[in-house]
């Protein structure tokens, strides 16, 4: 009888593949953690971990554990610790975009949901063992009479109101976050910033595919073990994905950023406010400097750098550009940039350098942020605007 687990079939080796591939990038993870201690790979090694075991009911289930192994007791510590993964992304983001971050004592209150289903587990586990008969059976009476009527589907809520505001404050977290780089720097981090977006999205995919199933299930029609496979081949896909994608994308970019000013993340499209107008001379005294010392050259100037050199208080500078010119730090220096591509492209360098070279002798520091800058700069690609002026 025990040669029939583990039984591989077409919905359990899916499953266990991915799930130990998962595996492998938590191991990968936790590595890098330890030897340059970078928080935000704990986090992450941390919610593959959590997806992974929350795998490991229906992957030992569709192998065949629980019709050899009768008497199992593995239901009791099988915890759901998805209330364990909101924090998480939370924690993982945040450890991402904020310089020299530290996980706090304080902190620890996110996960007191999670620790304490542990322990309320545990105890369930620790009374159930010692009832009569416990021994000939799969699950004790705790286990049937208050976990799995109870608990389990009053857990499905508190997991669902939890997950929905975690997200929210995070999504909010990484949108102001970019806002304030677009302010600041004037090369955007976008491979980096792409990373935490789909992030975010693949998670948040998860959670309306898992919200609509138990909608279903519980209201609609009862879903039995095959029908939910479909929800656990998505999270080991999902696992997969951000193992990848997590591991590979140098997230400490980001983390090293220094914000000593946050300006206004936002624009001024128009001057409201008597005290928000600057002087034309300021404005003047900008735009000469641009024209003639062309700090815009430098890929990693930032508002502090040219504050420095203008010797201009970095809020004074920052209300310059955002009233004076009607644009944020990045527009404004990225503008002077494409013009200076297009004249480079009149004078004809474009016979002696490729477009990408023109591009980073002009201040840009990656094909993508210039493609995309220059677009939506001119409305037309860089080679449509070369073959413009060729014809």
């Amino acid at each position: 009888m025990f040669l029939s687990f583990p039984d591989f079939n077409i919905y359990s080796t899916p499953l266990l593949i991915l799930v130990v591939q998962g595996l492998v990038f938590v191991g990968l993870l936790f590595a890098r953690y330890i030897k340059k201690k970078n928080v935000s790979d704990l986090f992450l090694a941390l919610i593959l971990l959590i997806v992974c075991y929350q795998q490991t009911c229906y992957t030992v289930g569709f192998m065949g554990w629980y019709n050899v192994f009768r008497n199992t007791k593995i239901n009791y510590f099988l915890i759901p610790l998805g209330i364990a993964i909101a924090p998480l992304i939370y924690f993982y983001v945040k450890a991402i975009t904020t310089s020299n971050f530290t996980f706090k004592k304080k902190d620890f209150i996110h996960f007191i949901p999670a620790i304490t289903l542990i322990l309320y587990r545990f105890s369930i586990y620790f009374y159930d063992s010692l009832q009569p008969g416990f021994n000939d059976t799969q699950n004790g009476i705790l286990k049937l009479y208050v976990d799995e009527p109870i608990v389990l589907p009053l857990l499905v809520f508190v997991s669902f109101a939890q997950m929905l505001l975690y997200l929210a404050f995070t999504f909010q977290l990484f949108y102001n976050y970019r806002k304030r780089i677009k302010a600041y720097f004037s090369n955007t981090y976008k491979l980096e910033l792409n990373w935490i977006l789909s992030f975010l999205i693949a998670f948040t995919a998860l959670f309306l595919y898992s919200s609509l199933q138990d909608i279903i299930g519980s209201l609609i029609i009862e879903l039995n073990y095959e029908q939910r496979w479909w929800l656990n081949i998505f999270m080991a896909i999902v696992v997969l994905f951000v193992g990848i994608k997590g591991y590979f994308t140098d997230t400490t970019k980001l983390n090293k950023l220094s914000f000593s000013f946050s300006p206004n993340p936002e624009s001024i499209p128009q001057v409201k406010k008597e005290e928000e107008k600057v002087s034309a001379e300021d404005i003047e005294k900008l735009k000469s400097y641009m024209e003639l010392e062309k700090p815009y050259l430098n890929p990693d100037l930032n508002l502090s750098d040219l504050s420095d050199e203008l010797q201009i208080n970095r809020a004074e500078l920052s209300k310059i550009i955002n009233s004076g010119f009607n644009k944020n730090f990045n527009d404004f220096i990225n503008e002077y940039r494409v013009n200076t591509f297009k004249e480079k492209l009149n004078l004809g360098e474009h016979k002696q350098l490729s477009l990408l070279g023109i591009a980073y002798d002009c201040g840009f520091n990656s094909k993508a942020t210039f493609n995309r800058v220059f677009k939506k700069i001119t409305q037309i690609s860089p080679t449509e605007f070369l073959n413009s002026i060729t014809k």
